[in-house]
Parts: structure tokens; sequence; C-alpha cells
């Protein structure tokens, strides 16, 4: 019993272990990282783009509008009824579509905001890439001409070779036919005596 106690508390810390050391490579790898840097800049950016829409398209738009602002804009259904001493009997209903409205226009100004700054990334990834691709492609170039020349002069050395090798196999032959034509010489002549 005690044997199997002292295991489980072993098995335990040992999962333990595991965890916080699993734990702290998943917080410093690089990805986590870049997801807290990525929620900080987008907090920035949201602010930016909040703040282009309130104090700039907004303000542009109310004065199109001649002074009434996007936001309140609405349709009243019931309009809000009081009494003698001035208490609400009826409450005000209204569709309050200046609300959507404002909310369509933060979308596509975001959206557009977005769109802009992604683009302009990828644009610029693209031009890095193919600065890179393009140094890749001459190095490669370099590397095949280096290779089309080594196999050149090896296609050469091998053809010298085997010139070589040709010449001594016939200076061997014409050797053999040499030796041939001397030993049929001695045979004949000692045929005659």
């Amino acid at each position: 019993m005690k044997q199997k106690m002292e295991k489980a508390a072993k098995k335990m810390k040992k999962q333990n272990e595991s965890f916080w050391s699993d734990f702290k490579k998943f917080i410093t790898k690089g990805n986590v990282l870049d997801m807290a840097v990525a929620v900080v800049v987008a907090s920035a950016f949201n602010a930016i783009v909040n703040g282009l829409v309130k104090y700039i398209i907004t303000p542009l738009i109310t004065y199109a509008t001649s002074g009434v602002s996007i936001d309140e804009w609405e349709w009243v259904v019931r309009e809000e009824v009081l009494d003698a001493a001035g208490a609400v009997v009826t409450s005000k209903i209204s569709v309050q579509y200046g609300l959507w409205l404002q909310a369509i226009v933060d979308f596509l100004i975001i959206a557009f905001s977005v769109f802009v700054v992604v683009r302009v990334i990828r644009n610029t990834e693209r031009a890095l890439n193919a600065k890179e691709l393009a140094k890749k492609a001459e190095e490669e170039a370099a590397k095949k001409a280096a290779d089309e020349k080594k196999a050149a002069e090896a296609a050469e050395a091998a053809k010298v070779a085997a010139e070589a090798q040709k010449a001594r196999e016939d200076a061997f032959l014409a050797d053999v036919k040499a030796q041939a034509e001397l030993l049929r010489e001695i045979r004949d002549s000692l045929k005659k005596d």
C-alpha cells in the first residue's frame, strides 16, 4: 500500500514538473510573444481608427447633414407623453437607425484600414521575397554554370583519357603485330635451315 502511494506521489510530481516545463516552453515560444505583440498593436490601431471615425469622419457627416449627428438619427414610433405634473406617462419608443448606420460606417472604415495595412505588409513581403528569389536565382544560375563547366571539363578529360587509352591500345596492338611478324620470320627462317 505504501509503495503504491509513493509511486502515485512520484507520478503526480513528474506530471506536475512536466506541466510547468511545458507551460514554460509554451510561454517562451515565439508564437505566443508574436501574438502578445499583435494584441498590443491591434489595440493601438483600434484607437487610431476609432479616432479617425469619431474626430474626422463623423463631424464631416454631421456637417453634410446640417448639424445632425449620424448617431442621433432616429424614427420615433411613439412620442413621450407627460402628465400635467411633468411625470412620464408613456415613454418614447424610437428606432435608432443612426446608431446602426454609425456602426456600419465604423465597420467599413476599420475594414478598409485593416485592408490597407495588410496590403502594404503583403506588398512589402513580396518585394523582399522577390529580392531574395532573385538572389537565389542568381546563385542557382552561377552554380549551374559552374556545374556545367565542371561537367564539360570532366567530359574533355574523359575524352583525352579515352584518346590516350586508344593510343596505348593501338601501340600495344602494333607492338603485338610486330612481335607476331618477328616470330613468323624466325619460324620461317628456322624452317629453311
